[in-house]
């Protein structure tokens, strides 16, 4: 077209793929509290080098980000690290305990302009608390994620419930217990008109309920996990607390859902659910070890080899799933970065898709 590069830099793209850069909607950067663990900086560091421009740590840090103070010390914190947006989600009750609302309006009016609100770690037990926080977030146009966990059902599980926690003699974590939570979410987000975002899909069950609903025109979005469309309940017979997580791997069936699901678009958003330990804490007994799961500097590679090789997704839906254009994970928090981009080498000899 006759354009001349002068003085400029001249990258030579051939066999990439140049895209948005990612949105995480669900991380764990663990800071202030438990800096051993990750902080703000290497959260953001291993972000930027997973494609990703935006990220969304939740907030069961110490202290919980449940007040303006310390969702805007998080922002702050980001912004001084510069490598990627820190989005920081407040929590629905205060210090995650299920008893009362914290300060969302208070939150939301911060100069983090908090617009996102779960207590992700835990379950929002009372139908109630979450009735009121579906309402009460309608008045700033703001999201109530939750963690789908009946924690009766849950309480000592090991892993998923099914065939193999039965011949290792772990206790099992049943689907219903996902899948009762996300039924009574569901009827209160279509009851109430408020935004629902659900976390963490994990089963088949809960895929057939979230689909029905956005039929009946419920506003929910979902997110799946890199780990919970690639990963299956058989890699705990190594007993590698690696492959510990919350919710728990689950079975061929499950996976295949949840990939159909992120497919057809019932669930929207691929959200890493990055939760770092420190090694000590980890690398223990399996009965020991916390549940978590490394992802940022993976979920891309993963998506392209699990999902858009094998035909599931194609490169573009890739991208927009992993919020990288108009998409739930892209949209919830509206990016501020969201016209950047980032390069990945995919091409003959790189399939994988390697971001830069």
């Amino acid at each position: 077209m006759g354009l001349e590069p002068g003085d400029a830099e001249v990258v030579d793209c051939d066999g990439l793929v140049v895209s948005p850069g990612f949105v995480d909607l669900h991380v764990h950067l663990r800071e202030p509290g438990r800096e051993d663990a990750e902080t703000i900086e290497t959260g953001s560091r291993a972000a930027a080098l997973g494609g990703y421009t935006a990220v969304c740590p939740m907030p069961n840090t110490d202290p919980v980000a449940d007040n303006a103070g310390v969702v805007e010390m998080v922002a702050a914190r980001g912004r001084e690290v510069g490598l990627v947006d820190v989005f920081p989600v407040g929590a629905v009750t205060l210090g995650q305990r299920g008893a009362e609302l914290a300060e969302l309006g208070t939150m939301a009016h911060s100069a983090a302009r908090v617009d996102c609100f779960s207590d992700d770690g835990r379950p929002i037990r009372e139908a109630r608390l979450l009735r009121l926080a579906l309402e009460y977030a309608q008045a700033f146009d703001a999201v109530i994620a939750d963690h789908a966990e009946d924690p009766s059902l849950t309480d000592g599980a090991q892993m998923h419930e099914g065939e193999v926690s039965a011949i290792l003699g772990l206790q099992g974590w049943p689907a219903a217990a996902e899948e009762m939570v996300v039924a009574r979410d569901l009827l209160l987000a279509e009851l109430t008109g408020g935004r629902l975002h659900l976390c963490h899909l994990s089963t088949a069950g809960s895929v057939a309920l979230v689909r029905a609903a956005r039929a009946r025109g419920v506003l929910v979005t979902a997110e799946a996990a890199p780990h919970h469309f690639t990963l299956t309940d058989e890699l705990a017979r190594s007993f590698d607390p690696v492959y510990k997580v919350n919710p728990p791997l689950r079975s061929k069936a499950d996976v295949e859902a949840i990939r159909t699901a992120l497919a057809d678009g019932t669930v929207d958003a691929i959200a890493t659910d990055h939760a770092p330990h420190a090694r000590e804490d980890k690398e223990v007994e399996w009965a020991s070890a916390p549940p978590g799961m490394l992802g940022l500097e993976t979920a891309l590679a993963l998506t392209i080899t699990e999902l858009v090789e094998p035909g599931y997704l194609r490169l573009g839906q890739a991208v927009e799933r992993s919020g990288g254009a108009h998409s739930a994970a892209g949209n919830l928090h509206g990016s501020r970065r969201e016209g950047e981009l980032v390069s990945c080498r995919r091409g003959p000899g790189n399939p994988k898709g390697v971001p830069r």
